[in-house]
């Protein structure tokens, strides 16, 4: 057996604590990857939850949209426009944002899909003329653009 100084480690224990801290970092690189795939899968479970959720709102606000003006006090339809807000606020919990797409607002083709465009309409800026279809964010990223006619001004 190899005699050593006592002021420096052994051989063999500089080799242990190298290996210990070699597999403290694979443990530490090996958890932080298991916690980005488990904040994914979460993230791309609420955007197919929302996602599939998306027609319903649609429906909901075209409902409200078309109800009658002489049913607005009926209790029928003040429970499907609190449906609507209800279901609003729970997507809203979950990060969904509806893209402003009101007229006169700046047409960005990052945020709203021009289906329609008034030709006869003269100016330098293309701008909202009319919202087909409400676009929404979820956490910040577009998950649906708005449908939009465009004119000019």
């Amino acid at each position: 057996m190899k005699k050593h100084n006592d002021s420096e480690p052994a051989p063999e224990v500089v080799e242990l604590t190298a290996d210990l801290q070699r597999l403290r970092a694979d443990f530490e690189n090996y958890r932080k990857r298991v916690e980005q795939e488990k904040q994914q899968v979460q993230q791309t479970a609420a955007a197919r939850t929302v996602m599939s959720l998306l027609p319903v709102i649609d429906t909901i606000e075209r409902a409200v949209a078309h109800a009658p003006q002489e049913l607005a006090e009926n209790n029928w339809v003040k429970g499907v426009v609190g449906l609507g807000k209800n279901l609003d606020k729970s997507l809203a919990d979950l990060g969904l944002q509806r893209i402003a797409a009101a007229p006169g607002a700046a047409f960005d083709p990052n945020l709203h899909e021009a289906v329609m465009m008034d030709d006869e309409a003269e100016g330098e800026h293309e701008v909202v003329a009319e919202e087909l279809r409400a676009g929404y964010l979820l956490n910040g990223a577009v998950i649906r653009p708005s449908m939009i006619k465009v004119t000019r001004q």
